[in-house]
């Protein structure tokens, strides 16, 4: 069982940063991949990015490559997301993920989830 609790969210205006944490608590969180999805009002929960268990490796979608920035920090349990540039169109709830098995972009593949963090990006 893995518990985690995302922060950070809020309200920015277009061009504004925002820094996301993910902190996990339970099961060792060095073990998973995680990622951070999003999801906005009308519309499929989307990925985001995505880091593996050492944080050499990452994924961004096309949306929010060279904007956004994943990290992790296993001593701390937390996997953080760095928003720079924000676009109206980032506005919706960012939630974490930890992996379960499964294509790494399938939201149905990750087993536990955070409750969610509201970013609005007002123009």
């Amino acid at each position: 069982q893995v518990e985690l609790v995302e922060s950070g969210g809020g309200l920015v205006q277009a061009g504004g940063s925002l820094r996301l944490s993910c902190a996990a608590s339970g099961r060792p969180f060095s073990s998973y991949f995680v990622a951070w999805f999003r999801q906005a009002p009308g519309k499929e929960r989307e990925i985001v990015a995505n880091i593996n268990w050492s944080g050499s490796s990452t994924y961004y979608a096309d949306s929010v490559k060279g904007r956004f920035t994943i990290s992790r920090d296993n001593a701390k349990n937390t996997v953080y997301l760095q928003m720079n540039s924000l676009k109206p169109e980032d506005t919706a709830v960012y939630y974490c993920a930890t992996h379960g098995s499964g294509p790494l972009s399938n939201s149905s593949s990750y087993d536990y989830w955070g409750q969610g963090t509201q970013v609005t990006v007002s123009s």
